[in-house]
C-alpha cells in the first residue's frame, strides 16, 4: 500500500477506491465484542478479521464485591468503560445518592451508565485518562473519596493522579482480561490477504498483547497495516513497536477511528 496519503478532506471510501482490493479491518475488540467494529466497517464496504486478544470476565469473588461497595460510597465514582460498568451493574445496583458525582471516560461509557440507571454523568469531550482527569470536577479533590469502577492493567494513569491530587481512590477491579488463544480462521483469513490492512488501536495494552503473541509472519504483516491510533499516546506506542503509517483517529469509537483512514499520517 503507497505511504503516501490523501487530502484531509478525502473520506475513506474514496481513498480506497482507487484500490484493486479494499482494505481488510483487523479488530483488537476482546472476544464476542466486535460488533461496533464491524457496523463501522460495513459502512465503508469493509470487511473486519477479529483478533482478540483476550475475552471480558466479571469477577464474582467476595474480595471484589467488598471493594465494589465502598468504591460506590465514594463523593465521586468514575467508570473506565462500558465492561466495568456491565461487571458493576452484574454484581451490584449502581444508583447515585444525593450529591454523588459519577463519571465516565468516554461517551460510551457514559451511556452504559445512564441505561444502568444514573441519570447524570461527565464525561470529556478528549474520550481518553488525560480527558477525564481534566475534568473541572477532578481536579480539585484533596480530601475527597473517589471509587474507580475498573480492570488490572488498563488505564493506569488515573488512579495514581488522582493520589497525586490528593484523593483518597478506593479502586474496585470488577472485571478481568483473560487471555485467549486468537481464531485459527481468523490467523488464516489474515495469511490469505494480501491486501491493505487497516488496524484500530483504542487499547495500548491490547496492541502490545497481539505484538507479543501473534505469529511472526503476521506481526510482520501488522507492522505494514495503517495504524488508526485513538490518542498521541497509542501513536507513539505503535510507532514503538515497529509501525510507521499511522494516523490519529478524533476518538476512540469505532466509527472515528476508521474515519481517519484517510487522513495525513500523525
Amino acid at each position: 500500500m503507497s505511504r503516501t496519503g490523501p487530502t484531509a478532506r478525502s473520506s475513506p471510501r474514496e481513498y480506497y477506491t482507487a484500490r484493486s482490493e479494499a482494505p481488510l479491518v483487523v479488530s483488537l475488540r476482546p472476544a464476542n465484542d466486535h460488533a461496533a467494529m464491524r457496523r463501522a466497517a460495513i459502512a465503508h464496504g469493509w470487511r473486519v478479521a477479529a483478533l482478540s486478544p483476550w475475552k471480558i470476565v466479571v469477577q464474582t469473588g467476595a474480595a471484589t464485591r467488598a471493594s465494589l461497595r465502598k468504591a460506590l460510597t465514594a463523593d465521586i465514582v468514575i467508570a473506565t468503560s462500558p465492561a466495568a460498568v456491565h461487571a458493576a451493574r452484574t454484581l451490584s445496583e449502581l444508583q447515585a445518592r444525593r450529591g454523588q458525582i459519577f463519571c465516565a471516560v468516554g461517551s460510551a461509557t457514559a451511556a452504559a451508565l445512564r441505561r444502568a440507571g444514573v441519570a447524570d454523568v461527565l464525561s470529556p469531550e478528549r474520550m481518553d485518562s488525560d480527558g477525564l482527569l481534566a475534568l473541572p470536577a477532578l481536579r480539585r479533590v484533596r480530601g475527597r473519596a473517589i471509587g474507580l469502577l475498573t480492570a488490572p492493567g488498563g488505564r493506569d494513569l488515573i488512579a495514581p493522579t488522582l493520589r497525586e491530587r490528593g484523593a483518597k481512590v478506593q479502586r474496585a477491579d470488577v472485571y478481568d482480561r483473560e487471555r485467549v488463544a486468537f481464531s485459527p480462521a481468523s490467523l488464516a483469513r489474515l495469511r490469505a490477504f494480501d491486501g491493505p490492512l487497516l488496524l484500530p488501536v483504542s487499547s495500548g495494552e491490547a496492541l502490545q498483547r497481539v505484538f507479543e503473541a501473534a505469529p511472526g509472519d503476521l506481526v510482520l504483516r501488522l507492522r505494514g497495516a495503517r495504524v488508526l491510533a485513538a490518542s498521541e499516546r497509542l501513536a507513539a506506542l505503535a510507532r514503538t513497536l515497529g509501525c510507521d503509517d499511522v494516523r490519529i483517529a478524533s476518538g476512540p469509537r469505532p466509527a472515528q477511528l476508521l474515519a481517519a483512514a484517510a487522513t495525513r499520517s500523525g
